[in-house]
This record gives C-alpha cells, sequence and structure tokens, in this order.
C-alpha cells in the first residue's frame, strides 16, 4: 500500500483536496491527511457551505471533510499541523510522495524559502531534500513576481509545480469534470494509477470514474 501525504492549505479550490482525497484512497492507498487552519476555514465555506466566518471547530471541520470525501475513512490518519512527531516529518519514514492541494502562496513561499513553520511545509521539505516526488497544486490569479520566482525556486529544488489549470479537450460536462482532470494529473506525478481524465487521443464518451463524485456540498 503506497503511503502519500495530503496537505490542504487556505488556498480556494478544497474541491480539488475533497477529490484528490477520494481519489487515494479508492486507489488503496493510506493517506496521512494535515489541514491548516485556513485550509479548514476554505473547507467549511467551499464544501461545507457554512458561511465565510471561520470555524469554530477546525478539527471537527477536517473530520466531516473525511467523511464526505472517501468511503474508505479507515486509510485516513488526520494530523496536526504541529505534529512534528509524524512520520512525514522524517526521511526515514521512506514515504515516497507528497501532494499540497491547494497550496496558498504563503506555503509556497515557506517551501520555496525552506522555513517550515508546520507539519505541511516540513513534509514538502523532506520530499525535496530526499529526493522524492512533492506535487504542489498552487492556486492564485494572476501572479505576482514573487509567486512565479517562488515557483522557479520550488521546481529548481525538485518540486512539480501543477497550477489548477484544468483542460477542456475531454469535453467536460460537469465541474466534477475539470476537477477530477487536475486531480488525475496529479495522481499521475504520485505514481498512483487512476482513470479520472479521459487522455489525449482516447474518446471522452468512453471516460468511466472509478468511483462516483464525492459530496462538494451541491444543494441538488
Amino acid at each position: 500500500m503506497k503511503r502519500i501525504f495530503l496537505g490542504v492549505t487556505g488556498a480556494s479550490g478544497a474541491p480539488y483536496a475533497s477529490a484528490a482525497l477520494r481519489a487515494l484512497t479508492a486507489a488503496g492507498c493510506d493517506v496521512g491527511l494535515c489541514v491548516s487552519r485556513s485550509g479548514a476555514h476554505v473547507i467549511s465555506h467551499e464544501i461545507l457551505r457554512a458561511g465565510r466566518d471561520a470555524p469554530a471547530d477546525p478539527d471537527a471541520v477536517v473530520r466531516e471533510f473525511v467523511a464526505r470525501s472517501t468511503e474508505h475513512p479507515h486509510r485516513v490518519t488526520i494530523l496536526g499541523l504541529q505534529d512534528l512527531t509524524a512520520p512525514f516529518a522524517s526521511g526515514s519514514s521512506l514515504a515516497p510522495a507528497a501532494l499540497i492541494c491547494p497550496c496558498s502562496g504563503s506555503s509556497l513561499a515557506a517551501i520555496a524559502h525552506g522555513t517550515a513553520q508546520n507539519l505541511i511545509h516540513r513534509c514538502a521539505d523532506v520530499m525535496l531534500k530526499e529526493r522524492r516526488t512533492l506535487v504542489l497544486m498552487t492556486r492564485e490569479t494572476p501572479l505576482s513576481i514573487i509567486h512565479i520566482e517562488n515557483m522557479a525556486a520550488v521546481t529548481r529544488a525538485g518540486a512539480i509545480v501543477m497550477p489548477a489549470m484544468p483542460g477542456w479537450y475531454n469535453h467536460p460536462e460537469r465541474v466534477e469534470d475539470l476537477v477530477d482532470f487536475m486531480v488525475g494529473k496529479a495522481l499521475d506525478h504520485l505514481g498512483v494509477e487512476n482513470r479520472l481524465l479521459a487522455r489525449w487521443g482516447d474518446d471522452p464518451e468512453v471516460r468511466v470514474p472509478d468511483v462516483p463524485p464525492a459530496d462538494l456540498g451541491s444543494t441538488e
């Protein structure tokens, strides 16, 4: 079973994180999930539809996020943001890959400059120093020169910068199709097999998702 770290930070794009957790656990991965306080705030607003106020209990938000995002919660270990005793904080744990999704500009900066302030930053630092796979799904627009230079810095260090820019060549019909496109691309780089997107040259009409879409808070 592949062990994957999933970090969720405070950028808009919580549905990407939800779909990533769904797909990783459906593929049989053991996921270490760490959510920043700002990440929990965004999840509360974008997934749970609880409004823009910061949640009173971020831990409860994360638990509800897991319950809504996967049918395999036993494959998810929720990690504390400041828990530097977690296995993912050390290169000796041999965790092969990490995905930060979405990755905020401030998290990108901390990773680019090696100023780890929490487990998400530390895990990214471990992936870089151990020459393992680190995928950063950045979510910000437009980009300032600071963002661009930080993206260049982490790329030189070995990370894969994957801005949330879904393609349209598979003729998406739902928002979930656009989300799955990006998550499928991320899982490809993590080495996790998936059928979340139609490959170039494939017939998009025959795309069959591995699992039903996560509950993204639809009111339908």
